[in-house]
C-alpha cells in the first residue's frame, strides 16, 4: 500500500513522519510491481508523490525546450526528458535534463546528480512544488543549474550556485527571464549558447 502526500500537507506534517521510503525501498516496490500500470509517481525526500495530468501546453514547452537542446549542446551531453535522476533520497523525473555523454546507456541505475549539468521542469499545476520540494532536492543535490519553464506567470526562472546539503538547501542565485530576452545556456561554467525565451514559452 502506498502512501502519497500533497504538497500542502507536506508542511502540517511532524518533524519524524511516521513512515517514508529509502531510494532502495522505492525502487524495489518498482521491481516488485507494488504500483499500478497507470499510476505515475515521483519519490520527492522519501515521499510519493502523483505525478500531475499535462496540458497541451506542457507538452509543447517539453517539446521546444528538448529539441533547442538537442542542437546546442556541445560533445559530451545527451538530453532526457521526463527520466528519473537517482539522488540520496529522492527520484526526481525533470521534464527535460542534460546528462553527460553515455550515462543513458547504462542498464543497471539512472543518472546521477554528479552527471546532470542542467534539469528543467515545465511548470503550470506543478508550480509550487517545483518552486519548493523540487527545487531543494536539486540544491542539495548540487546539480549546477535549474530550470522553470513557468507557464504561469510566462517566464522562465534559472536557478544557479546550489549551496548542496545545508539546513535549508537552495540556489544562490535566480534571475527572471521574459518573452524577448535570451538566456544563456551554460556548462562546465562556460556558456555555450543563447536560447530565446520566445521559443520555449508556448
Amino acid at each position: 500500500m502506498s502512501i502519497v502526500i500533497s504538497a500542502p500537507l507536506l508542511a502540517s506534517l511532524p518533524p519524524e513522519p511516521p513512515a517514508r521510503f529509502t531510494v532502495g525501498q522505492y525502487h524495489t516496490m518498482l521491481d516488485a510491481g507494488v504500483f499500478a500500470e497507470d499510476e505515475a509517481f515521483e519519490l520527492l525526500e522519501g515521499w510519493l508523490f502523483h505525478k500531475m495530468a499535462k496540458k497541451a501546453t506542457h507538452r509543447v514547452s517539453t517539446r521546444a525546450m528538448r529539441k533547442k537542446l538537442e542542437k546546442l549542446l556541445p560533445t559530451g551531453w545527451d538530453v532526457d526528458s521526463q527520466e528519473p535522476i537517482t539522488t540520496l533520497d529522492s527520484e526526481p523525473e525533470p521534464d527535460v535534463s542534460v546528462v553527460r555523454a553515455g550515462v543513458l546507456d547504462s542498464k543497471k541505475r539512472h543518472p546521477k546528480p554528479k552527471e546532470v549539468g542542467l534539469v528543467v521542469e515545465i511548470s503550470q499545476e506543478t508550480l509550487a512544488r517545483d518552486r519548493g520540494i523540487k527545487k531543494r532536492i536539486y540544491a542539495r543535490a548540487r546539480i549546477p543549474i535549474y530550470w522553470i519553464v513557468n507557464l504561469v506567470d510566462t517566464q522562465i526562472e534559472v536557478y544557479t550556485d546550489p549551496t548542496g546539503p545545508a539546513k535549508r538547501p537552495n540556489y544562490r542565485h535566480d534571475q527572471i527571464y521574459k518573452p524577448g530576452d535570451s538566456i544563456p545556456l551554460v556548462f562546465d561554467g562556460k556558456e555555450i549558447a543563447k536560447i530565446d525565451v520566445n521559443d520555449i514559452l508556448p
